[in-house]
């Protein structure tokens, strides 16, 4: 799956992240003079994030969140540059001890980063050493997409997904890599979707935890679980659809209203995580108080509020419908992802559906709410593709 002898190229330039202590500096005394707005008249989150909780969340980002252990986290694994396109692509690239491993390259969404995997690449690239069988050993290849965490931001249009399949396609190929598979999840699923959907040399298979597989016709009569999807897709963009809304028409006023106030940027990811995780009322039932700042935190360092919510802008003629694919595809469904799909229209658009998983828990950030069980899933998916 790896080409004999993989080309030593310059194009790829190793990466260590660094953020200067006059920044850390610089969020915390933001942090401490943040104007805060009057609270909600509801009881409730339905007007947004409550004050009360992101005042807890600040406090802790101010006083007691160390941004030197993330950074120390990344750091310890291999991260590179590489120009693609006309763009500068970060990315982590973790070779497997095991010869016959099978490349994977891994994809986030917003607001997702790298770090949505970290959790995953031990387990992935030495699956022994947690419990797993050799034969399921991955080389794994995250990167950061355009105008997010430290991938470049372009400064002209056209960045879609095709265009950021095409790079990933090119990505691999620069690594030496003749025969590899893909996994995302959210806008991840969307590129994903489409390297499936285009088929570039070399690519074996895809697996997804987000299935945009909606008709584009919605039949006359529905079944039960289609109406729940229908309601579940009602849900995601209507009243859970605000930020993705603005991205997808105003990124630019977004990074405006963020670029400037950590508290804002805090509060813009934090009501996402806590909308969309399977949690018990609060986001943090779900993720750990580190991860959501970890990821808020790398948000606000690169300043890529505008960046990256232009993904929306870029893409917003897209539909749930997704593209038909006839390359293998294993998916993987999580009870409290919104919007849901059906197993039957994942059916009908995967004409090559070679596996169909449930997880018994789980919102719509699988790597950093289940990242086991999506571990197993991608293992169990994509094994068919190894024979």
């Amino acid at each position: 799956m790896t080409a004999p002898t993989p080309p030593a190229s310059a194009l790829v330039r190793p990466f260590t992240v660094s953020i200067p202590e006059s920044e850390i500096d610089d969020v915390k005394q933001r942090l401490a003079r943040t104007r805060w707005p009057d609270p909600e008249t509801v009881g409730d989150w339905s007007q947004g994030v409550r004050v009360e909780n992101a005042r807890a969340l600040v406090d802790y980002w101010e006083r007691g969140y160390d941004w030197r252990r993330f950074e120390s986290e990344l750091n310890r694994f291999p991260q590179f540059l590489t120009e693609i396109d006309g763009l500068d692509i970060h990315f982590i690239h973790v070779r497997s001890e095991n010869p016959h491993a099978m490349p994977l390259i891994l994809t986030h969404g917003w607001p997702g980063s790298v770090l949505d995997f970290l959790n995953m690449i031990g387990p992935l690239t030495d699956p022994v050493s947690y419990g797993g069988n050799a034969a399921d050993s991955f080389d794994v290849v995250v990167p950061s997409l355009p105008g997010f965490g430290f991938s470049q931001k372009p400064t002209q249009t056209g960045w879609t997904v095709s265009r950021i399949a095409s790079a990933w396609a090119e990505l691999m190929k620069r690594l030496g890599y003749t025969r590899w598979a893909a996994h995302g999840g959210d806008w991840g699923a969307v590129v994903t979707t489409a390297l499936g959907a285009t088929r570039p040399e070399g690519l074996a298979g895809i697996h997804l935890n987000t299935q945009y597989a909606f008709p584009a016709q919605m039949p006359d009569t529905l079944t039960p679980q289609q109406r729940d999807a229908v309601g579940t897709l009602a849900l995601y963009t209507g009243e859970l659809g605000g930020s993705n809304h603005l991205q997808g028409t105003k990124p630019e006023t977004v990074g405006f209203a963020l670029a400037d106030s950590p508290a804002g940027q805090a509060a813009w990811i934090y009501e996402k995580f806590q909308s969309k995780t399977d949690n018990h009322g609060l986001a943090e039932d779900a993720l750990g108080i580190d991860d959501i700042l970890d990821t808020i935190s790398l948000y606000w360092f690169t300043n890529s509020a505008a960046s990256s919510g232009r993904i929306y802008w870029e893409n917003r003629s897209l539909t749930f419908a997704g593209p038909k694919v006839t390359l293998p595809v294993a998916v993987t469904v999580f009870p409290k992802d919104i919007p849901r799909v059906p197993r039957s229209w994942i059916e009908d658009t995967y004409s090559n559906l070679i596996h169909y998983g449930e997880a018994d828990k789980g919102g719509h950030f699988a790597a950093l709410e289940q990242p086991e069980t999506l571990v197993s899933e991608i293992r169990t998916g994509l094994r068919a593709l190894r024979s």
